[in-house]
């Protein structure tokens, strides 16, 4: 491999900001119950936008996050990701993103997260982060094809916002 080409020998890792997207996830979370495999749960997207310094534009209804839960010890719920989206660039182009990822909420934040009348936990006190890969058929943004981007996720109003950063 062509060390100078793709960064020099094995480094520390480096990032720069991609975008931020806000997923809306309309009607709720559905609760498809506890498997033996785990609680697993639905988020359907019903929209959304992304924005950042070279791309922006809308999250298309119809993805969604199949989710699972299981606990983290005793005071922590621990949960993984296997979600599916499609965007539409401000110039038309479309893009295909699935993401997996990981969450720790401790059992106090999850309970803020169930009372509607409550206001969300401040993300620090939880963990929320997602590896998403990217498909598209543009020229225009062929060049997110190579790229693995990370992201830290919070719980909006509408349903999640994650900060995504390109892994260089």
């Amino acid at each position: 491999m062509d060390d100078e080409k793709f960064g020099g020998p094995a480094a520390a890792l480096a990032s720069r900001h991609l975008c931020t997207v806000e997923f809306e996830v309309g009607g709720g979370i559905v609760a498809l119950g506890t498997s033996p495999f785990g609680d697993h749960r639905l988020g359907y997207i019903s929209g959304g936008r992304f924005f950042g310094p070279r791309i922006n534009g809308v999250v298309l209804p119809g993805g969604g996050n199949w989710s699972r839960g299981g606990r983290l010890g005793d005071a922590a719920s621990v949960g993984t990701f296997d979600a599916r989206a499609v965007w539409q660039t401000d110039d038309g182009e479309l893009i295909y993103l699935s993401y997996t990822g990981r969450s720790v909420i401790p059992d106090d934040v999850r309970a803020t997260f169930a009372d509607p009348g409550r206001p969300d936990a401040d993300p620090s006190r939880y963990y929320l982060r997602i590896a998403p890969v990217f498909e598209t058929a543009s020229a225009e943004y062929g060049w997110l094809n190579g790229l693995l981007a990370v992201g830290v996720g919070e719980r909006t109003d509408f349903g999640v916002r994650h900060v995504l950063h390109e892994i260089l």
